[in-house]
């Protein structure tokens, strides 16, 4: 058996929110470690939004939240890895506990979150169930298992900490992806063979060094490096560890995809207590999605309510 691990993340431009990255891993047959999982549970997922034959969307979260929003997201990412024996999914606290569990301190640390917006927020839990129900029977029928699912949530004060500590914008990315690199190494237990595939960070193509220093026990030996793919043999764990790292992993790996989509709809739902928390404070206030230009606008409308909270801007606003 391999283990298949995809990594990717949402929230990196924004100046308000958190940052948000993924990991989800399942495991698979030996001679399916190359495999297409978008083939190989063809009945019941799909990528692309042109032929809508009643399959789940999964595909690079833009793409998802473009064609069809928040729900889209929602019913890609629930019915794929939530399962009622995790737990209730009744609350964004609900889904925090479940996808970020060491985030959640910090979190709470934030002045606009509660962890009360309901979930789903779209789609009826009983709606899900037959779709879980039919991922299921794909997984099963072509030998898909043990789905593991992990977040790390980065809110504005570690973000610019980080970008104190290492002078440039790409240390959170590092930051994010070193934690998410030890996890699942630890959990998915066992001598299995584990396949990272990871979005590319920006225009960089050397990953050694942080590779290196995320599993520090490990030597890490480089395969290739360049612009279409950076490809790294990790020695040193017990066991075969490659990782490669490519631009627009989400259109080629099913697990990048599905790390992408959760990535964005936990950033999205985060955002919806975000939002709703300054409403209550400026009346006929505007959303944002945080992203530069509209995030001006916000911060300019919340600043005297933050003054009268007791606030400091650098608390909410992401310096890059």
């Amino acid at each position: 058996m391999a283990w298949i691990i995809g990594i990717d993340e949402a929230g990196y431009g924004p100046n308000l929110g958190p940052f948000v990255m993924t990991s989800v891993a399942c495991q698979v047959p030996d001679h399916c470690r190359d495999a297409n999982l978008w083939q190989l549970l063809r009945p019941v997922v799909r990528q692309g939004v042109d032929d809508d034959d009643g399959q789940l969307l999964i595909d690079d979260s833009k793409i998802v939240y473009t064609a069809r929003g928040l729900a889209g997201l929602e019913r890609g990412v629930l019915a794929t890895l939530w399962r009622e024996s995790i737990g209730p999914m009744t609350s964004l606290a609900a889904l925090v506990e479940w996808v970020c569990p060491d985030d959640g301190e910090e979190l709470r640390r934030e002045a606009w979150y509660r962890g009360a917006q309901t979930l789903p927020v779209h789609t009826a839990t009983d709606d899900l169930q037959p779709w879980a129900a039919r991922f299921d029977d794909a997984c099963g029928t072509a030998k898909v298992a043990c789905w593991h699912i992990r977040s790390v949530v980065v809110c504005p004060p570690r973000f610019n900490a980080l970008l104190d500590e290492g002078g440039k914008k790409g240390v959170v990315l590092s930051h994010a992806l070193a934690h998410l690199l030890r996890w699942q190494c630890e959990q998915l237990a066992g001598e299995d063979e584990l396949l990272f595939f990871i979005d590319k960070h920006g225009g960089r193509n050397t990953y050694a060094a942080m590779i290196q220093h995320a599993l520090s026990d490990s030597i890490v030996f480089t395969q290739q490096e360049g612009m279409s793919r950076s490809v790294y043999r990790v020695h040193g764990l017990g066991r075969e560890v490659f990782l490669t790292f490519q631009p627009r992993a989400d259109a080629e790996h099913f697990c990048v995809a599905l790390a992408s989509m959760t990535s964005k709809y936990l950033r999205e739902t985060l955002m919806l207590e975000f939002n709703r928390f300054w409403q209550q404070h400026v009346p006929d206030l505007r959303p944002t999605a945080g992203y530069p230009g509209d995030a001006v606008r916000f911060l300019q409308a919340i600043r005297p309510a933050v003054e009268k909270l007791g606030l400091r801007e650098e608390m909410l606003w992401r310096r890059k």
